[in-house]
């Protein structure tokens, strides 16, 4: 096994393209984005009762090697300051496995 960083981001659909491109700034190799996502938080419920729209939220979740932290740290935080959203950053173990050759 080895240590990672997992970042999760929580925002608004319409800073997609400004999030993905601070991750790949970072050196930060693949994500995977969920679309409209629902819940509660801080700001309040967010519904799902509406058809999916611009205004509509999204999960991002990555994982880098932890030395990326420091630059990572600076370019998203850059980018949700001037857009918005959520940011977590935990400690993570990535499981090595073998490639299948079925």
């Amino acid at each position: 096994m080895q240590l990672v960083k997992r970042i999760e981001i929580f925002a608004n659909y319409v800073e997609l393209g400004k999030i993905l491109e601070s991750l790949e700034k970072s050196g930060i190799p693949g994500h995977t984005v969920i679309k409209n996502v629902t819940g509660k938080g801080r700001g309040g419920t967010i519904s799902d009762d509406f058809a999916m729209t611009l205004l509509d939220n999204i999960y991002i979740i990555a994982f880098f090697p932890p030395e990326k932290l420091p630059l990572v740290e600076v370019n998203i935080r850059n980018t949700l300051n001037k857009f918005g959203g959520t940011c977590f950053i935990s400690d993570a173990m990535e499981l090595e496995t073998t490639k299948c050759v079925g």
